[in-house]
């Protein structure tokens, strides 16, 4: 069994999902510390005014003591989700698709889980299920700095905001689509910018990782949204 190891991100680029492909097995890392300034609490979206970071802002996060991720506390003293979906709106509105998933998204919004890793979760799902990718989703049972390359694929903390590729290619994507704002193609950016622009297509333009001893399997069917 092919199994990816991941630390669970905020709608996280379509790299994340381009791994999956491949994988037999979704492994969530449960009992890390919290990371600040990483995709655990923030995507990117592209707006008219350019790329623009969208970031759940969380309690104590800034504290010196460590707050394993799975009791980390949302901050809805902020009005984030206001702002976040306005947001979205106001970039994605005229897309394509953005019509066709937005209640489900605005549903998970507006549920306002008390956890990060709560919130995280459910849009993870909603995303699996919208860019039809059927695996299992299991979560680490204790923590490990390092595990054996021939047991799991480790790419916990391998996306960063702060390293955007350069190419479709690196984003995990076979080639560029059409985005609502800009002549250039900005790779890099959550998944919900391909699944607004593509919507049930969006899961074919996914570019599987590389794989050594063996051809890639195919992507897996998944159910309609």
């Amino acid at each position: 069994m092919s199994t990816v190891l991941f630390e669970l991100p905020y709608c996280p680029p379509a790299a994340f999902f381009a791994e999956l492909l491949t994988a037999d097995r979704l492994l969530l890392e449960r009992h890390e510390h919290y990371h600040k300034q990483t995709y655990r609490n923030r995507c990117l979206v592209l707006t008219a005014q350019g790329v623009q970071p969208l970031t759940v802002p969380v309690i104590d996060g800034n504290r010196s003591e460590k707050v394993r991720i799975d009791a980390l506390e949302i901050d809805y003293r902020q009005n984030w989700v206001h702002r976040h979906w306005r947001t979205l709106q106001t970039a994605y509105g005229n897309s394509s698709f953005f019509a066709y998933y937005a209640d489900y998204f605005h549903d998970v919004f507006v549920s306002k889980p008390d956890r990060l890793f709560d919130l995280n979760l459910a849009l993870l799902q909603l995303i699996l299920r919208c860019l039809r990718l059927t695996l299992p989703v299991e979560f680490t049972p204790e923590w490990h700095a390092h595990y054996p390359a021939a047991q799991l694929l480790d790419r916990r903390d391998w996306l960063s905001p702060k390293e955007l590729p350069d190419t479709a290619s690196g984003a995990g994507l076979r080639g560029a689509y059409r985005q609502c704002f800009g002549a250039a193609f900005v790779p890099g950016l959550s998944v919900l910018d391909l699944l607004f622009a593509l919507g049930p297509a969006a899961g074919q333009l996914l570019l599987p990782a590389p794989q050594t001893g063996g051809e890639p399997s195919a992507p897996r069917p998944g159910l309609s949204i």
